[in-house]
C-alpha cells in the first residue's frame, strides 16, 4: 500500500524519513537491526503452558528481516469470541485448513483468543462478528488501534495494543496473550518469523499469490474467514461492500475512465507515487477511474516509486490524491510553479489531505471491508468534486 501509508503512519524512527508513500517501503523503514526473539524466550512467557503448534506445510522460503522485541502497550484484555457456535454457524466446521504464503496451517477448534499482528487486521475479524484479543497498531493511536469506521463492531471489548514496528514482533509479548489463532495477512511477517509464530499458535499468513501487503480486501477478508469458521459471514460481508461501491460508481458515471493518482512529497523535492496494485488503489479503480499507463509503467511491479520533480507532470490526472504533512507543505505545492502548470492544478482537481490523522485518509490507508464503506460516503463525494473540474467546486476539504 501506501506511506504510512502504506497509504500511513507520520513521524521519523531512528531519523529515517517516513513520507513514503506505501505500505512495505514505510513498513521497512522501520526495520532496525537486531535478532529474533529465541522461541524458547517467547514461550517461556506462557508460564510454562504447553500451548498447541498449528500444523504446517511448508511451501517456500524467504529471507528474514532482522526482529526485535518492542514494548507493547498493557491494556486489558476484555475481548474475545462473543457469540456460541451455534449462533454464527461455525458449528462442525472445524477443524479448518488455510493456505497461505508458507503453506498451509490447521486450526482445530473455533479460536476464542484471536491476536492480529499485522497492520489492519482488527477490520475483518471485527467486521466478522469476533473481538480479538489484541491488535497491532499501526498508525494514528486511535484507542485500541480501532478507527471510527470500526467502533459499532468494536463495542465494549478492549483488545491489547500491540505496538510493534515493522521487523519488531515481539514473540514473548505474543505468546503471554495465549492466543488460540495469530492473524498476520497484512505482516509482511518472514519464512523464519511465521515459524516462530507457528510454535506459539496456528498462524495465518498473507496469501502468496499476490506481493506483502497487496492482497485484495476480498480475499484478506475471505482468508481470515475460513480460519475463524466465519466464511458464509465474509461472503455476506464482501458482496455488502462490492454493492455499496457499485452502486457509488453507477451514481457517477464520470468515475469511468478518469484517471487518478496518489503521490506524497518526499523532502528533496521529489514526490511518492503510489501502485495500481495496491488496496487503496483497487478500490480507486474499483470506482471506475484508471491509473494513467505512463504512470503505471514508471511504478511497474513495486507498490509506489519515486518521480522526479521534473516529471510531476506525470501527475497531471483527472483527480490527483495529495498526502502532505501540514498546511505549510501543502502551500509549498501549491506555489510551485510546475504544479501550478499542471491542468490538475488549474481546475482544483487535487484533494489534499494535510494530516495522517484525517479519518479519510486513514480508511483509504487500510482499504478494509470497514473502511471501504466509510470511503463510500466520505470520500466519494470529495472526488467527483475533483472530477469535474471545476474550481469552484470544493475537493480538497
Amino acid at each position: 500500500m501506501g506511506s504510512v501509508r502504506p497509504g500511513t503512519t507520520a513521524g521519523n524512527h531512528q531519523g529515517l524519513d517516513l513520507k513514503v508513500l506505501t505500505r512495505r517501503r514505510f513498513l521497512r523503514a522501520l526495520a532496525s537491526a537486531g535478532a529474533v526473539l529465541p522461541l524458547a524466550a517467547a514461550l517461556a512467557a506462557c508460564g510454562g503452558e504447553d500451548e498447541p503448534a498449528s500444523t504446517t506445510s511448508p511451501t517456500s522460503a524467504a529471507t528474514a528481516s532482522p526482529g526485535t522485541t518492542q514494548e507493547a502497550a498493557a491494556t486489558p484484555t476484555t475481548a474475545g469470541t462473543t457469540a456460541t457456535a451455534e449462533a454464527t454457524g461455525t458449528s462442525g466446521v472445524f477443524p479448518v485448513t488455510v493456505e497461505h504464503k508458507f503453506g498451509t496451517t490447521e486450526i482445530p477448534e473455533e479460536p476464542e483468543r484471536v491476536v492480529t499482528i499485522g497492520f489492519s487486521e482488527q477490520d475483518p475479524v471485527l467486521a466478522l462478528g469476533v473481538k480479538p484479543v489484541a491488535v497491532r497498531e499501526w498508525f494514528g493511536n486511535h484507542p485500541y488501534a480501532v478507527w471510527p469506521w470500526a467502533l459499532d463492531e468494536l463495542g465494549d471489548a478492549e483488545p491489547q495494543v500491540l505496538v510493534m514496528p515493522y521487523g519488531e514482533l515481539d514473540f514473548e509479548t505474543i505468546a503471554a496473550l495465549r492466543p488460540d489463532v495469530i492473524i498476520a495477512t497484512h505482516s509482511g511477517i518472514t519464512a523464519e518469523e511465521y515459524a516462530t509464530l507457528s510454535q506459539i499458535a496456528p498462524t495465518v499468513a498473507q496469501s502468496g499469490d499476490y506481493p506483502d501487503f497487496g492482497m485484495p480486501w476480498q480475499e484478506q477478508t475471505r482468508l481470515i474467514g475460513r480460519a475463524l469458521g466465519r466464511e458464509s459471514v465474509a461472503e455476506e460481508r464482501i458482496a455488502e461492500v462490492e454493492a455499496a461501491i457499485a452502486e457509488a460508481a453507477s451514481a457517477h458515471p464520470a468515475f469511468a475512465g478518469a484517471t487518478i493518482a496518489w503521490a506524497s512529497p518526499s523532502d528533496d523535492g521529489q514526490f511518492w507515487a503510489v501502485g495500481p496494485n495496491t488496496p487503496p488503489m483497487r478500490f480507486l479503480t474499483s470506482l471506475g477511474f484508471e491509473v494513467p499507463e505512463d504512470l503505471a509503467e514508471v511504478i511497474g511491479d513495486l507498490d509506489s516509486a519515486q518521480i522526479s520533480h521534473e516529471q510531476v507532470h506525470l501527475l497531471d490526472t483527472d483527480v490527483l490524491i495529495m498526502q502532505v504533512d501540514s498546511p505549510e507543505q501543502r502551500s509549498v505545492i501549491e506555489q510551485d510553479p510546475l504544479y501550478q502548470q499542471l491542468r490538475v492544478s488549474r481546475e482544483g482537481r487535487t484533494i489534499f489531505f494535510e494530516s495522517s490523522d484525517d479519518p479519510i485518509y486513514g480508511a483509504l490507508s487500510f482499504s478494509t471491508v470497514l473502511s471501504l464503506p466509510y470511503l463510500v460516503e466520505e470520500l466519494v463525494p470529495r472526488l467527483a468534486a475533483a472530477v469535474d473540474g471545476d474550481p469552484s467546486t470544493e475537493a480538497t476539504s
